[in-house]
């Protein structure tokens, strides 16, 4: 029986509204870049001394909780532990915690599912608190050291690349020039389940860390109160299972007998692109795509995978074929001289998720009144604009629009039954952006609110990160601050223009504007004390960084840790004090 013990929360040392976030991210990231340059140099005892300073940091552990208490979209679900840390008195109870590095044995992951685009059920894992924010703690110790080895054609869950890159990548490899015509589009059979944990932890090697690795794989997950072992896979939830997940995938080039020249350059008739599990091989007679396929499944095998059977498929450019919500396919043209050119394009299945997505918010927002429902409706068109503005667009835009007008048309209809077709455009339609010469913009005039139109959002062409470029690498500083300026694109004009004039940082962290936390419009001096709207006085925050600022000197009050179950569980256990053996509790300090 597990005895437990309730932490002391009156020796605390950490005053979260008071850390000083600049000097931690800066000791993280100088760690990350010198892992990763002793990895490149083959320096893997220097390596392994490096990943196990990290863990010790006291930086990497508040940057941890804040990762893992403020900034995943997990951070208001508990795990088996019934545990949330939601206030800051509660976070900085739990950095306190970490930095004793006592021994401690991973907790099973509580199973969850959500709902898939094709109608099945997707099993999530959660951790528990101390779980995930050791996930996260070994994440930056493991992640730069992998990220000097990965394939330069990996672009799911890593830093610095995206769907886009996938895409622009896929788009360099099938234009019409090209003499790999035939592709063979795969799919894991369940990825995430079924990898063999034995090779995993071979590839791995000889991490700090490898011993609570093994145990997050082992801890197996329960599932409506009752627990079930795990022989394989990595729980999809963790914030460490997607980096494990590509380490598994790691040296599909190399089976495929892909490689390279000194200056990057591909050698050979057949070219890979992966986003996690979904993959991409280009090939150039459909004898080789077959043949792809037998050395993709018996190179899987090794790794407890399999292709999916009924996902797979070997197709012509001609044909065409969908990856990660686009359709690529080549078109006839007469003005080229190949006769043909390749269009990517939403494919139909995606646009059809786009318009379930709106039509389900209009009518879940039918009853509001128009600016509340402009509130709703506009970031996701910011989001599905932004997603497919960068292949060829316009006319699928402009076809949305006409179906949003439809959707305009219902909701004024159902607001003012009785008033005529006149009356209801003269009150919801307008010239409001002035910007544009539209008189038929959706909106609140007496607000001033608008909703937007996909058509506004121009064609911008992605810009491939360059060969096996990583964020980590010192050298290329430079360059990813020029990749960060362009990302500004995606926010408002007056965002673009106040994030133009801090130079695209965040003034409190000093992180990129741009690391997918919610920003937040800053006043210098507040209105109460005279401040006004100007630019000089405004500045755009993280979301957190702008409570931080409001938040300084004053006393959290409450509970540390919130129970999410009527019955009491303890905030913490402390393995040390259990039954169990030795050999089953790990330290990973």
């Amino acid at each position: 029986m597990v005895q437990s013990t309730i932490v002391n929360v009156t020796d605390r040392t950490t005053d979260w509204n008071s850390i000083k976030w600049k000097n931690a991210y800066r000791v993280v990231r100088r760690l990350r870049q010198r892992i990763f340059k002793a990895t490149k140099d083959g320096n893997f005892k220097g390596v392994r001394n490096l990943q196990k300073l990290l863990m010790r940091s006291y930086s990497n552990m508040i940057l941890s909780v804040r990762r893992v208490t403020q900034l995943n979209q997990g951070k208001k679900t508990a795990g088996v532990d019934k545990l949330l840390v939601l206030t800051p008195l509660a976070r900085a109870t739990l950095v306190d915690i970490l930095a004793m590095r006592l021994p401690w044995k991973a907790l099973p992951v509580k199973r969850i599912y959500i709902r898939k685009s094709n109608g099945k059920q997707r099993p999530l894992g959660i951790p528990g608190i101390i779980d995930r924010c050791l996930q996260a703690i070994v994440l930056n110790a493991l992640e730069p050291s992998w990220e000097a080895q990965f394939e330069r054609t990996s672009y799911g869950f890593r830093p610095g690349r995206g769907v886009h890159d996938a895409i622009e990548r896929v788009h360099s490899m099938s234009k019409a020039n090209s003499t790999t015509s035939w592709v063979v589009d795969a799919d894991i059979e369940g990825c995430f389940d079924n990898i063999a944990h034995a090779p995993l932890m071979q590839t791995i090697g000889n991490f700090p860390a490898r011993q609570l690795i093994h145990q997050w794989l082992k801890a197996g997950y329960v599932d409506k109160g009752v627990f079930y072992d795990t022989e394989t896979g990595v729980p999809q939830g963790g914030i460490i299972s997607p980096l494990l997940a590509n380490i598994a995938l790691h040296g599909m080039e190399a089976a495929l007998g892909i490689r390279y020249d000194k200056h990057g350059h591909k050698i050979g008739h057949r070219g890979l692109v992966r986003y996690a599990d979904d993959l991409v091989v280009f090939c150039k007679t459909p004898e080789d795509a077959h043949r792809v396929v037998d050395i993709l499944s018996c190179w899987m095998k090794t790794k407890g995978l399999a292709l999916s059977e009924s996902k797979t498929q070997i197709v012509h450019l001609t044909v065409g074929f969908d990856f990660l919500g686009f359709n690529i396919r080549w078109y006839q043209d007469k003005n080229t001289l190949t006769g043909r050119k390749v269009l990517i394009k939403p494919s139909k299945q995606s646009l059809q998720d786009v318009r379930d997505q709106i039509r389900l918010s209009w009518l879940d927002h039918k009853s509001h009144n128009v600016n509340y429902l402009i509130g709703k409706l506009n970031p996701i068109i910011r989001g599905v604009a932004n997603y497919y503005r960068t292949v060829v667009s316009s006319h699928i835009f402009t076809k949305l629009d006409r179906w949003m007008y439809v959707r305009q048309q219902r909701y004024a209809k159902r607001m003012h039954p009785n008033k005529s077709s006149h009356w209801r455009i003269c009150r919801y339609w307008g010239h409001f952006n002035l910007d544009r010469n539209d008189f038929w913009v959706f909106g609140d005039k007496h607000s001033g609110q608008y909703l937007l139109k996909f058509s506004w959002f121009h064609i911008k062409r992605h810009t491939l990160v360059k060969g096996d470029a990583s964020p980590d690498d010192q050298q290329l500083r430079v360059y990813w601050q020029q990749r960060r300026k362009k990302q500004s694109r995606c926010l408002i004009p007056s965002y673009q223009k106040l994030a133009r004039r801090q130079g695209y940082q965040c003034p409190i962290c000093g992180e990129s504007l741009f690391n997918n936390e919610s920003l937040h419009k800053h006043h210098k001096i507040p209105c109460a004390a005279g401040g006004n709207d100007s630019y000089s006085n405004l500045e755009l925050v993280h979301f957190y960084c702008h409570q931080q600022i409001h938040s300084v000197g004053r006393k959290s009050e409450g509970e540390v840790f919130v129970q999410t179950q009527s019955c009491f569980h303890p905030p913490i256990h402390s393995v040390g004090l259990s039954d169990e053996s030795e050999d089953e509790v790990f330290s990973p300090w």
